[in-house]
């Protein structure tokens, strides 16, 4: 099935299909709603279309308040959306999973929805959904209360001036967090399609910019969730087309200037480049722009070799924030490629992710590498002349991420040992074995076995669309499906020799971290109403 074919031809039938999978998810009824969309699928409808209409049902009642709630003087986190963000997902593990199960991906984020409706009164055990699991608030209600509408969508502001000066208008609403002007302004900005590409990269760089300053014991954070909301708004957007995608901009765009925003990491990496990059004192005085000796470290082209990666993976994981920022500077200034860099901090995030042993401790390790993977696609795919900073912000983050781990106790050798006679085996029987220890939720023979593949076959293909396989299976939490489809996407991008690290911690972090419930349900149930047996 196509899944980039647009077909707006809507007979009353499906017209009908959709309304009742809005009202399914608005129930709150995960089994309904997958059954409307099984409907879908038989009727032959494209993904692009069923994604589209996903999107419109949810945007409205996946944005909060405020990230952080205080609750009788007690800070409490609000989290952030992840129905977007399964989408993104499901658009790019479509391209690699088998063909004939091409729209399983797409199951496991219908299967999501109806429990993701508003977060806030979840978070308060005032509605059903995945954050009151917990709790066991899961039940079907007859009648759950309504989803609540926060912030409602908006018409376009008309701006005038140069581009540059209405981006930086925009920022600073965003900084303020004046979310309904922000969300006008940033409309407005994408009515010109000469200028949208530029609008994107900005809108994305504010996400990428907004991560906090502390991890350990904390439990309100913004572990750069707002970056990877920008980035599902463009990959969607450039899959449904521009002028479909509004629903997607509400429910991606908006979110950017919602509280708290967190800027300090990336106010380091300013000051640290205006010193160490461009030898300029700092004093106290405002500073802004791009200097041409930052806009030259871009241009390096100089390649990582194994010892200056291994000297910033230890920096990164055994060492402190000053010492990063000084082999991170020391390379840069020696014409290492900046793109060529995050391929190294995605691999110091994939050793902390396979040094992880409690399934409730990935959160951190997880989203900071979902940070790596988002900053090298944001370097792929836009020119935005301030990128080199947020390399800085990445390995800041990483560092602090290892710094987390060690405070949990979470730093533990890796399993190695690959199983005995697995040389005598078939690529096919290990590819078997990687995905029953997947779906077994087994970590440590996860590893063995796509080691034991790596170890005796060349070709890396057939162990990606495994991986990418297993975790379209294991629903209840998008984390199932977007960690490892980041992963995967880097393997295919990443440089360094030793990139095959990136294929165990896909396998790895896909079997170990915490699921809910049945994680294997909506996969099972897909496959009985489609006749796939072998997902039954």
């Amino acid at each position: 099935m196509d899944d980039m074919v647009t077909d707006t031809r809507r007979d009353s039938a499906t017209q009908a299909l959709y309304d009742k999978l809005e009202d399914r998810c608005l129930m709150r009824d995960q089994k309904g709603a997958s059954d409307v969309y099984y409907e879908l699928v038989k009727a032959g409808r494209p993904l692009n279309e069923i994604v589209a209409e996903g999107v419109r049902i949810h945007a409205p009642y996946t944005h909060v308040p405020y990230h952080e709630r205080i609750d009788d003087g007690y800070p409490n986190f609000v989290n952030n959306d992840h129905c977007l963000l399964s989408a993104r997902a499901t658009i790019n593990l479509t391209k690699m999973v088998p063909s004939n199960l091409a729209m399983l991906p797409m199951a496991q984020t219908i299967w999501y929805i109806p429990t993701g409706l508003d977060i806030w009164n979840q978070k308060i055990n005032k509605a059903p959904g995945h954050y009151t699991r917990h709790r066991g608030n899961m039940e079907l209600d007859e009648k759950p209360p309504a989803p609540v509408v926060y912030w409602p969508d908006q018409e376009a502001a008309k701006l005038s001036g140069p581009l540059k000066e209405r981006l930086n208008d925009w920022m600073t609403l965003v900084h303020r967090g004046n979310v309904i002007d922000a969300y006008r302004h940033f409309l407005g900005l994408m009515e010109n399609p000469a200028e949208r590409n530029d609008v994107l990269a900005e809108m994305c760089f504010a996400g990428l910019i907004d991560v906090q300053d502390r991890l350990l014991h904390n439990r309100s954070y913004t572990t750069g969730h707002k970056a990877y909301r920008a980035r599902s708004t463009v990959e969607l957007g450039n899959a449904l087309g521009w002028e479909k995608s509004h629903n997607v901009i509400y429910a991606g765009a908006l979110d950017i200037a919602v509280g708290p925003r967190w800027y300090s990491t990336y106010e380091v990496a300013c000051n640290y480049v205006k010193m160490m990059i461009e030898g300029e004192a700092l004093h106290a005085v405002p500073y802004g722009g791009v200097s041409e000796a930052e806009l030259a470290i871009l241009r390096n082209k100089e390649p990582v070799n194994q010892e200056e990666a291994a000297e910033l993976i230890t920096a990164i994981l055994r060492q402190g924030e000053i010492e990063v920022l000084e082999v991170l500077t020391k390379l840069l200034k020696a014409g290492k490629d900046p793109r060529r860099l995050i391929d190294v901090t995605q691999l110091a995030v994939a050793q902390i992710v396979l040094e992880t042993q409690d399934q409730t401790a990935f959160n951190m390790p997880h989203h900071c590498y979902e940070y790596q993977n988002t900053l090298a696609w944001f370097y792929d795919t836009f020119d935005h002349p301030r990128r080199l900073r947020l390399l800085y912000v990445a390995a800041l983050f990483a560092n602090r991420v290892a710094y987390h781990q060690q405070g949990l106790g979470e730093v533990h050798p890796i399993p190695q040992q690959v199983p005995s006679g697995a040389s005598s085996l078939s690529a096919s029987q290990l590819l078997q074995r990687v995905d029953d220890a997947i779906c077994a939720l087994n970590g440590p023979e996860s590893i063995a076995w796509t080691q034991a593949y790596c170890d005796n076959v060349s070709d890396r293909t057939p162990l990606v669309q495994t991986i990418a396989l297993a975790a379209s299976k294991l629903g209840n939490d998008p984390h199932n499906q977007e960690i490892a489809q980041c992963m995967l996407m880097d393997f295919g991008t990443n440089r360094q020799p030793d990139r095959d690290k990136l294929l165990l911690a896909a396998s790895y972090h896909t079997a170990m971290h915490r699921k809910y419930g049945d994680p294997l349900e909506p996969a099972r149930r897909f496959g009985k109403a489609l006749g796939y047996a072998e997902l039954q």
